[in-house]
């Protein structure tokens, strides 16, 4: 009864509320905070994870614009139903350059994660272009919009400001920015150069619409590299708890 009567005082005193509310929230912050400062990184290193090529940034930049995050997420959640459609389930390390993250909390659409290498450059491209030509059923908006040439005359200040917010672009990488979008959207450039600063960056045409370099070229790029940065055949358990 005692217990009743105290809670009584709270609940019709505003001032005391106000004071046993913030007690919670400031003991309820410290209980998540302080723990992270005992650790030397939140985020578990895995191999393989890189920032994205100046095409694949542009083509993210993209998808960030047409809103695609609203139908489709990037975070496949540890569960068995999600594993198995999906793939192995998302890492923290796969989004740690991603400013912001795509992780998203709707799916009318399927999630994207494990997305890249899963079909074909003409494939997206004429999904994307009019999505019922290869789902029938899908109620996806068409981008055939997105054939228009790319404008990437700010891709060096781009990643200059990425840079800015922790994502590891060297001066090299800065310098040969224009050059390596340039080389990966290209029929038949020389693309050694770029593979050794972005591995497994998907190279050659993607958008046959057009000669010229294209908004749909830097989206599939960036769809094309999704989930396939980590090598989960070879990994250890222990790394990716």
């Amino acid at each position: 009864m005692s217990i009743l009567k105290h809670h009584a005082k709270f609940e019709t005193n505003v001032l005391l509320l106000m004071v046993g509310i913030l007690v919670t929230v400031v003991i309820g912050g410290l209980v998540e905070i302080v723990p992270l400062f005992t650790i030397s990184n939140t985020i578990e290193k895995v191999g393989g994870i890189r920032p994205y090529s100046p095409l694949e940034q542009m083509g993210r930049d993209i998808y960030v614009r047409e809103g695609c995050y609203l139908c489709h997420s990037q975070m496949i959640r540890p569960f068995r139903d999600e594993v198995e459609r999906y793939g192995h389930y998302s890492l923290a390390a796969e989004s740690m350059y991603d400013h912001p993250f795509q992780w998203g909390s709707k799916r009318t659409g399927p999630d994207l994660a494990r997305v890249g290498g899963k079909y074909t450059n003409d494939w997206h491209v004429r999904h994307l272009t009019n999505p019922r030509d290869v789902v029938p059923e899908s109620i996806m908006p068409t981008y055939a919009f997105l054939h228009r040439p790319l404008d990437y005359h700010d891709i060096v200040a781009r990643m200059k400001t990425l840079r800015v917010v922790g994502v590891p672009y060297t001066d090299e990488d800065i310098a040969t920015a224009k050059a390596d979008l340039e080389a990966q959207a290209s029929a038949d450039a020389n693309t050694d150069a770029l593979l050794k600063r972005y591995p497994k960056a998907s190279v050659g045409k993607k958008d046959r619409t057009s000669d010229k370099i294209t908004e749909m070229d830097a989206l599939v790029a960036y769809l094309q590299v999704l989930g396939t940065m980590v090598d989960f055949t070879t990994m250890k358990p222990d790394a990716i708890r």
